[in-house]
């Protein structure tokens, strides 16, 4: 499983983002270990106070465990990996949460732990933990027999459209799939060679070449966010500057930004516009099939848990009444009768707890396909969505650089007899777009000539030449 960690403070912020439903479907508060509060907030902000007798600012190290999408983990899978990145990063008897999330049909954990020693009152060291956390991983992937990713066996082979959190969080907010936009400014700089040709690749996918104020080159999207280019696509600040030339040359980005805000045409923002229109109708109903499939689910683990709690109770109740009061209580004790039974409520004890806990992990295994075939469909609709708008960045591109006729005669509207040389339906929608813009100008020129010949025959009856 692909582990993720970081050193962090903000105990309430984190604290509020695992226990997120509006971005998880199903979320599991699975253990609250080594502190006084038995909720994840209230845990959370026990480890922030602990740290006001320190030094120490990121006072926690969390870590996400993202199993591969279409395999069932179990929860004694995910808790040997989590005691053993505990051992590996010398957190042993470290206070701890653990939290389960599911989302789009894949179940994942975070584990959160307390830096800070109780009795030392320091922050516990955490050296090269990434290559710590690299290592468990892999040995998870041999361990089950996952199909390990490129990267792991070699990092030169590693999926250039990784993304943090951060960049996660920023294409969020400008509307993107974050994997999606690493690969799209990857393929740009693949099929480049110079700047303008890296500048052109990316403006064909609704983004622009800019100078940053810090970063060198950027990409900025239509909504405004910017993004490294060295950053994006795995790349040395001086490796991007020996290909692009020096970032001075382009514009800043508050003029880059500008400039978008006056590309993006009338006729272009409509037919994006439609294009969203299209995409939320047709996603519509499988978000609604979503959200009643997480409701069902949610109330299918609600019963199990009950009936479970209520054979729990009554086997519970079994197991006492084993044990006898009084002179015969005595009695057992005094022939070990006692220490047998009590060794046998034991065992059941816990083979009752495995039998729960397997029959809930079976239960949610079953959602989970249920889940994945759904998200299919999902996925199948978002792609057709991005390549739906990615050609039509693409198309307004080329429009604007005057590679297709409607540009190059833009001071001659088409008559009607023109057609578009473009295939499609993109094609013949733009060419709609600029007839209609065109008209009214045409319509005004039409009566402005009307006129002249009026007035010239006009001057004409009254033996006027035109010169008066």
């Amino acid at each position: 499983m692909i582990l993720k960690g970081s050193q962090r403070g903000g105990a309430k912020q984190l604290g509020l983002h695992l226990l997120r439903t509006d971005e998880n479907e199903h979320v599991e508060v699975h253990e609250i270990r080594g502190f006084v509060s038995d909720d994840v907030i209230g845990a959370l902000k026990e480890a922030y106070a602990v740290s006001k007798g320190t030094k120490a600012r990121q006072f926690l190290f969390s870590v996400s465990l993202n199993p591969p999408q279409d395999q069932d983990v179990s929860i004694d899978s995910f808790e040997s990996a989590i005691d053993r990145i505990e051992e590996r990063n010398g957190l042993d008897g470290q206070p701890r949460v653990i939290v389960f999330h599911e989302k789009e049909g894949r179940r994942h954990a975070h584990a959160v732990w307390s830096r800070i020693d109780a009795e030392t009152m320091t922050a516990k060291p955490l050296p090269h933990y990434r290559l710590k956390l690299r290592d468990i991983a892999k040995e998870q992937y041999l361990k089950h027999d996952w199909q390990m990713p490129r990267g792991y066996m070699d990092s030169r082979e590693a999926d250039p459209r990784n993304f943090s959190l951060d960049e996660w969080q920023q294409a969020k907010r400008s509307g993107h799939n974050a994997r999606d936009l690493k690969q799209a400014i990857h393929e740009c700089w693949a099929v480049s060679d110079s700047s303008q040709s890296f500048a052109n690749a990316l403006e064909e996918r609704g983004l622009r070449l800019a100078k940053g104020d810090r970063r060198g080159h950027v990409a900025i999207t239509s909504s405004g966010e910017v993004f490294s280019v060295a950053r994006s696509i795995g790349k040395k600040a001086k490796d991007v500057r020996a290909r692009l030339g020096e970032p001075d040359d382009l514009e800043s980005v508050e003029d880059t930004k500008a400039q978008i805000a006056k590309d993006l045409t009338p006729a272009v923002q409509r037919l994006l516009k439609e294009a969203e229109d299209k995409h939320a109708a047709a996603i519509a109903p499988l978000n609604r099939q979503r959200r009643d499939m997480a409701l069902g689910h949610r109330d299918e683990r609600v019963r199990l848990q009950s009936a479970q709690q209520e054979r729990w109770d009554q086997e519970t109740q079994e197991r006492s009444d084993r044990l006898n009061k009084g002179i015969k209580g005595l009695w057992q004790r005094m022939t070990g009768e006692h220490a047998r039974i009590m060794r046998q409520n034991q065992n059941e004890a816990m083979d009752a707890l495995k039998r729960d806990q397997k029959q809930r992990e079976r239960l949610i295994f079953d959602q989970l396909a249920e889940r994945r075939k759904l998200q299919t469909e999902i996925q199948s609709q978002r792609k057709a969505h991005t390549k739906q708008i990615a050609d039509l960045h693409r198309d307004a591109a080329r429009l604007r650089r005057g590679e297709l006729p409607e540009m190059r005669k833009a001071k001659a509207p088409p008559s009607r007899e023109t057609t578009s040389p473009l295939p499609g339906e993109k094609a013949a929608a733009l060419k709609t777009q600029w007839d209609r813009a065109a008209r009214p100008q045409a319509h005004a020129d039409r009566l402005q000539r009307l006129r002249d010949k009026t007035r010239a025959a006009h001057n004409r009856d009254r033996g006027l030449d035109h010169e008066r």
